[in-house]
Formats: C-alpha cells, sequence, structure tokens
C-alpha cells in the first residue's frame, strides 16, 4: 500500500509544477494521479481501491423567506478572510472521535500549528493545522463529508 506521505508529496509535486497527470511504477505497485477539472483519481495495483460512500442525501428545504439585500454584507463579511484548504482528496472530520469536541469552531483562536481537523484519506487520519493566525470566522464543511484535494475547508479572520 503506497504510504499517504508520498502521494501527498507527489501531489505537491504536480501543483508545484502545473502537471495533469503522473503515473509512477515501483515494484508491483502502480500509481496514477490526475488532476484538473475532476477530483484527484488514485488507482494502486495489485490492492483493489474501495468506492468511495455516496454523501448521505439532503432533503430539500421547505418554502423559505427569500433573503434580499442582507446577503450582499455577507459576503464583504469574508473579505480579507484566509483559506484552509484539503492538502488532499478523503473526508473531512471536525473532531477527534465521536464524543471528543471539535478541534476548532466559529470564534476559535489559531495559531499555524493549530489542528484544526481530520482528513482521512486511505484509512489514515491526517491532522490539518491552520498553517495561519487568526479566528476562525466561517466552517465550510460538515464533518463526515468528502473533501478534494484544493477544496476550501475554513475561512480564517487574520489577527
Amino acid at each position: 500500500m503506497i504510504d499517504i506521505r508520498k502521494l501527498e508529496s507527489l501531489v505537491r509535486l504536480m501543483v508545484e509544477n502545473d502537471l495533469t497527470e503522473l503515473d509512477l511504477k515501483d515494484g508491483e505497485e502502480t500509481v496514477t494521479v490526475k488532476r484538473g477539472g475532476k477530483p484527484v483519481v488514485v488507482a494502486a495495483a495489485p490492492v483493489a481501491a474501495a468506492p468511495a460512500p455516496a454523501p448521505a442525501p439532503v432533503a430539500a428545504p421547505a418554502a423559505a423567506p427569500v433573503a434580499a439585500p442582507a446577503s450582499a454584507p455577507a459576503a464583504d463579511d469574508d473579505a480579507g478572510c484566509i483559506a484552509v484548504e484539503s492538502p488532499m482528496v478523503g473526508t473531512f472530520y471536525a473532531t477527534p472521535g465521536p464524543d471528543k469536541p471539535p478541534f476548532a469552531q466559529v470564534g476559535t483562536q489559531v495559531g499555524p500549528e493549530s489542528i484544526v481537523c481530520l482528513v482521512e484519506a486511505m484509512k489514515i487520519f491526517n491532522e490539518i493545522k491552520a498553517e495561519k493566525s487568526g479566528t476562525i470566522h466561517k466552517i465550510l464543511v460538515k464533518s463526515g463529508q468528502p473533501v478534494e484535494f484544493g477544496q476550501k475547508l475554513f475561512l480564517i479572520k487574520p489577527s
């Protein structure tokens, strides 16, 4: 099985060099990584990859009143915020365990080394750090939701 750190390094190299596809063979292991308009695809041989779980269906909300001009300032409210992005494809987890409090909530002060969430990839839980100092302004994904490489997870207001 491929080491997730190696995979992360490969993806970083792809982004830094603006590559869209990378094929790598090492002994019996073959890895193909593609990026672009579609999510990153990883295929390893001889191990068969399990299909990703489908997201839970979301019930359509009941007719809600439409917010008029009040929604426009919300975009301005995000001005100056810095995004924390997912460094990999996986599943987002806001807590270290089912009975544990979340790593970060709106209003939480974070520093560059603060762990803000976990992203599970290939049965490995990866700690995601804020890499910036400030206050959590918005959480953009829900726990258990699949995330893609480069997807924004949090917005941080710099301090």
